[in-house]
């Protein structure tokens, strides 16, 4: 079959291409990606070799673009995760994150009825559900939490996923929907935190942790995320949410000290700076469903999915340095470089 994948050219959306090529041989790929900031065509090069592939530069709000591609292309499936995804940047700028991943998750939709796509998924993220107390590690986000979102950006996510419900509902959309935990693995833009860390750890540059870096995560080799997408696609029920996550929850600054010893740097790059407005303090993920319904585990543990993420900024420190040389640079200086240390 022939599956759209916007945002491909980001940190999950290149991830799952390079699954689907290399675990789908006989299936086309075609990327829609704007290639903002965080969209890097390099990431694709490998792909871009493989002709199964088709690369399209293009903004997901452009109707007429889209459209367009569809025509041409003709796909069978969509997978959009084309999204601005970062919670500061929301808060800094709400409007692009409402146009992206609102007023484009339309538009993707839209152009999915109108060329007869056979199914449509909608990545989304496990932050429409809000946070979750510290004392309480009993409790979990399953697939019927109520949506309570802390930030524009995820207001922005939780707003579309009512959207897809929608479209499935009214106009008989053949759509599922994901929610996945915390992310991790190559090709992770560095203003995120263990790419940022490892990437600031080995300059010897201070390693900014928001708070006390109490903030509690559920983290997710990103293959592993791709898997639970690519099941989902082929097998999961239309009109349903699979929540997905790894069962690893760990606190802010025990990562940043792992990552510290396992590069042999002093814990006293640590630099603990004023903490995020409406910082969510625990997400936890219930996979139960996904595993229920489709079999899916994660089948990378922690420490040998960081062992291989850092051993690939190692090994790809041109990809990760030409990118904080650019804008990133600017961004990180005004995000990082004003905050009051504690």
């Amino acid at each position: 079959m022939t599956i759209i994948v916007t945002g491909g050219a980001g940190f999950i959306g290149s991830n799952f291409i390079y699954f689907e090529l290399k675990n789908h041989l006989e299936d086309r790929v075609v990327c829609l990606d704007k290639l903002t900031y965080a969209g890097n065509l390099s990431t694709l090069e490998e792909a871009l070799k493989n002709p199964n592939f088709a690369f399209y530069k293009v903004d997901i709000c452009d109707r007429a673009a889209v459209y367009e591609i569809f025509e041409k292309e003709r796909p069978d499936a969509v997978v959009n995760f084309a999204a601005e995804s970062h919670v500061d940047r929301s808060i800094e700028d709400p409007e692009i994150f409402l146009r992206t991943n609102i007023l484009g998750t339309q538009v993707m939709m839209d152009a999915s009825l109108k060329y007869g796509v056979k199914r449509y998924h909608q990545v989304s993220t496990d932050e429409v559900y809000g946070d979750l107390p510290l004392d309480r590690p009993d409790l979990f986000f399953t697939e019927e939490t109520p949506i309570h979102t802390s930030s524009p950006y995820s207001a922005s996510k939780a707003s579309a996923d009512l959207l897809v419900g929608a479209y499935q509902r009214t106009f008989g959309l053949p759509a599922t929907i994901s929610r996945c935990s915390n992310n991790y693995g190559p090709y992770h833009f560095p203003e995120k935190l263990i790419p940022l860390m490892i990437a600031n750890a080995l300059s010897d540059k201070p390693l900014p942790v928001y708070g006390k870096g109490e903030n509690v995560r559920d983290w997710l080799y990103v293959e592993d995320h791709c898997s639970a997408i690519d099941l989902i696609l082929r097998r999961g029920t239309v009109g349903e949410i699979y929540n997905v996550g790894g069962h690893n929850e760990m606190r802010n600054i025990d990562i940043v000290k792992l990552i510290c010893r396992k590069l042999g740097k002093p814990e006293s790059l640590i630099t603990f700076v004023t903490d995020r407005k409406g910082h969510d303090m625990r997400y936890a993920i219930d996979p139960a469903k996904i595993n229920r319904e489709l079999g899916w585990l994660p089948k990378t543990k922690f420490a040998d999915g960081l062992e291989k993420t850092i051993e690939w900024y190692l090994t790809h420190r041109e990809w990760w340095e030409t990118i904080i040389s650019g804008e990133y640079r600017n961004y990180y200086e005004k995000m990082y470089g004003g905050r009051e240390e504690l």
